[in-house]
């Protein structure tokens, strides 16, 4: 390994269980706002950040996206997050082996800052169990942009080359490979050939096979 190398988790199907349970608490709090939305409705907007992910289904319906409507979403997902979401299988003990190794962590998220904050909570974790969290508010554009895997390497102090990505969503493995990096698709919401065709350079099912791909 190199003298600084970094591995940067996408957070939501990744660092924790929360696709469906995101996709059934917005579709709760859109039917507040008179959305009759579905949780299905959201999987085309995954890894896209919150606008286009509450603001895509929204306009499905003919709704429009305010300021509000997000703020009601995230209100709910936070009041009801512990109940329904938890930390990946796996994911403790993998980011515990990367940091001993000497590996730089990072979250790197489409989301706000304020669901980024609920889910280390959910992970029981400070902020400074990584060495960066990139969220949506830190950039102008979001995944399948680069920009928020180049800010999480350049918080790391790592080049593009000398970062890995971990990615559950076709938009998160195509801003990854935009960055210039190598990443390993997790099959927690996508099939393995949907990752492979986004642009993947490995695929693996479970975070305790992501090790081996790294050389640990």
């Amino acid at each position: 390994m190199t003298l600084r190398q970094a591995v940067l988790f996408d957070c939501d199907g990744v660092l924790v269980d929360s696709e469906a349970p995101l996709a059934r608490i917005a579709a709760m709090a859109l039917r507040d706002f008179g959305i009759p939305a579905e949780p299905s409705d959201f999987a085309p907007f995954v890894g896209m950040g919150e606008d286009a992910y509450i603001g895509g289904v929204a306009a499905q319906y003919g709704a429009v996206f305010t300021a509000e409507l997000k703020q009601h979403v995230y209100d709910k997902y936070v009041e009801l997050c512990d109940a329904f979401v938890l930390p990946m299988p796996g994911v403790r003990e993998l980011l515990a082996a990367l940091r001993s190794a000497g590996w730089r962590l990072a979250m790197a998220t489409s989301a706000d800052q304020v669901k980024a904050m609920a889910n280390l909570r959910i992970l029981g974790m400070e902020e400074h169990g990584f060495d960066a969290i990139v969220t949506g508010d830190d950039v102008l554009l979001k995944k399948p942009h680069p920009d928020i895997y180049l800010e999480a390497a350049r918080r790391c102090g790592v080049a593009s080359q000398d970062a890995w990505v971990i990615e559950d969503a076709e938009s998160g493995v195509r801003a990854g490979k935009a960055a210039g990096m190598r990443v390993i698709g997790l099959t927690s919401t996508l099939s393995a050939p949907r990752l492979l065709a986004a642009g993947a350079d490995a695929v693996v099912d479970r975070l305790d096979q992501v090790a081996s791909h790294l050389g640990l």
